[in-house]
């Protein structure tokens, strides 16, 4: 059984030889990202996120990577994101929260930083703000009442959800004039104080998702019902926002 990483450092170059044999000079870019970028990365329970940039004929013969993908999963790589230079052009006015959200945090593994010069649109990432929260909201609110009340399965929702808020409110912080953030206690500080939400119930909830909290049975019900009333809050921020 392949050894998990202490470190992400610590395959960098395994991983990079793998891609480099299979796709030649078509890689052009390998970039961390995620908690390994943060440097919140726990081994065997934190995945290890790769950005991949290939050129247009590497991405026409993507399917060379499905035996790196399964190969490089047992030692919890997830799946990584393969773009273009082009496409992480035209990704700008799409998908800017995504990687709004890999520019907060990020190491270059190899080739040419293909990050760095990018700026994102206000109008766009607002859009996309406006209908991720409402979109996630909605989604919660079913996942919830699917649970059946079982507190076991409502705290595994808290702690599978809570990132993709996280996401947005990098964003939200960006339209805020506040930069980037990349460690999540400071993010949560942070988009307290420019919306409103509740800062120590966020906290909470990032402390429960890290596994160093563990709530009595009978807390986890109204626990979530303040997080779902928290996220409508946002919404309603988002809604009123001025930019």
């Amino acid at each position: 059984m392949p050894k998990i990483p202490a470190r992400p450092q610590d395959i960098f170059e395994s991983f990079v030889n793998d891609y480099q044999k299979t796709f030649g000079s078509d890689l052009l870019n390998v970039i961390l990202y995620g908690s390994g970028a943060r440097g919140e990365y726990i081994p065997k329970k934190s995945d290890i996120n790769f950005l991949i940039i290939l050129a247009e004929n590497g991405m026409r013969l993507l399917s060379k990577a499905i035996p790196l993908v399964s190969q490089w999963h047992k030692q919890r790589v997830s799946t990584p994101i393969f773009l273009t230079p082009a496409s992480i052009a035209s990704s700008l006015d799409t998908f800017p929260i995504e990687l709004l959200n890999i520019k907060a945090a990020y190491t270059v593994v190899y080739g040419d930083d293909f990050l760095k010069n990018l700026t994102f649109d206000k109008r766009y990432l607002r859009l996309q703000c406006e209908r991720e929260v409402r979109g996630k909201l909605v989604h919660l609110r079913k996942h919830f009442l699917e649970t059946g009340g079982n507190w076991h399965k409502t705290e595994a929702l808290i702690a599978a959800s809570l990132p993709t808020f996280f996401s947005l409110f990098q964003a939200i912080i960006f339209l805020k004039d506040k930069g980037l953030i990349a460690e999540r206690y400071a993010l949560v500080t942070t988009v307290a104080r420019e919306t409103g939400l509740n800062q120590d119930l966020f906290l909470e909830l990032l402390t429960i998702r890290e596994g160093r909290k563990k709530l009595a049975s009978s807390l986890v019900i109204p626990l979530m019902e303040k997080y779902i009333g928290e996220i409508q809050k946002l919404s309603n921020f988002l809604d009123q926002l001025e930019l």
